[in-house]
């Protein structure tokens, strides 16, 4: 493994937006949202976070992680609200009555990226004769092995293809989407990724080879987390806030501008 899974201490540490300092003490208004490094790594946060502080006073200390970690976080009472995309655990997470409501907020796409070489001959097919094609050449795959929403379905993409990944030619990062992007592109290797962090992260040598179909949705929702003891107030805000027609449209507009292309599209009508 290239690096070690990031504690949700250290995340906090190094992703929190907040506009309170760290040493001062806690307020009713201060609301953690545990999110996903492809929220962060795209810059939605940027865009979101400062307007929903202004619309309701609630301050935000957002932590990017994986989802598993989110909703670890979520079920210990370490967060108040969770932006993830990993809808099998979700559905599991509400099932234990961790959660008091989870609402479609967004969605992607998964894509498979890699060197333009493409020494597996995977381009314009699908991600099941791809990744069979990978195993097949032994061809370098990074994985984040993180235990995010990605990872999954990495994982079941692997499973539903015959394939079993290992050996040398299976990188684990252990990182981020942006991180373990960057690391695909300095190992000239394949990987999984959403589309969206895949377009905002800058000075990549790799090319979109496959994408399309059902099995490459990536569905993000919100989650009001069910503790003691947690900000139901600004969770429930925020949840009403990023699901709001206003805010869909904002997330309808995301990345247009510079991509030519929005990285997210809304669902909360859905």
């Amino acid at each position: 493994m290239l690096a070690a899974t990031a504690s949700a201490t250290a995340m906090a540490a190094t992703l929190a937006l907040t506009s309170c300092g760290d040493d001062e003490a806690a307020t009713p208004s201060d609301f953690i949202l545990a999110t996903t490094t492809s929220t962060v790594d795209s810059g939605l946060l940027d865009v979101l976070i400062p307007t929903f502080e202004d619309d309701t006073g609630c301050t935000v200390k957002a932590l990017g992680v994986g989802s598993g970690e989110a909703l670890e976080l979520g079920e210990s009472g370490n967060a108040d609200a969770l932006l993830v995309h990993s809808p099998e655990a979700e559905e599991e997470f509400m099932a234990g009555g961790h959660g008091a409501s989870r609402e479609p907020v967004m969605h992607n796409d998964f894509v498979l990226v890699g060197r333009p070489a493409d020494p597996a001959a995977i381009a314009g097919t699908d991600v099941t004769a791809a990744l069979q094609a990978i195993e097949d050449a032994e061809a370098t795959f990074v994985s984040r092995a993180d235990d995010s929403g990605t990872h999954v379905k990495e994982l079941e993409l692997w499973d539903e293809a015959g394939a079993t990944p290992g050996g040398d030619w299976y990188l684990e990062t252990g990182q981020g989407m942006g991180a373990t992007l960057t690391i695909t592109s300095q190992r000239s290797g394949y990987t999984l990724t959403d589309r969206g962090t895949y377009l905002a992260t800058d000075g990549l040598d790799v090319d979109i080879l496959v994408e399309g179909g059902e099995e490459m949705q990536n569905y993000y929702h919100v989650i009001v987390v069910e503790e003691e003891e947690t900000n139901r107030e600004c969770a429930e805000s925020f949840s009403d806030w990023i699901t709001s027609p206003q805010t869909q449209d904002t997330i309808a507009e995301f990345g247009v501008d510079e991509y030519g292309v929005s990285l997210f599209e809304p669902d909360a009508d859905n």
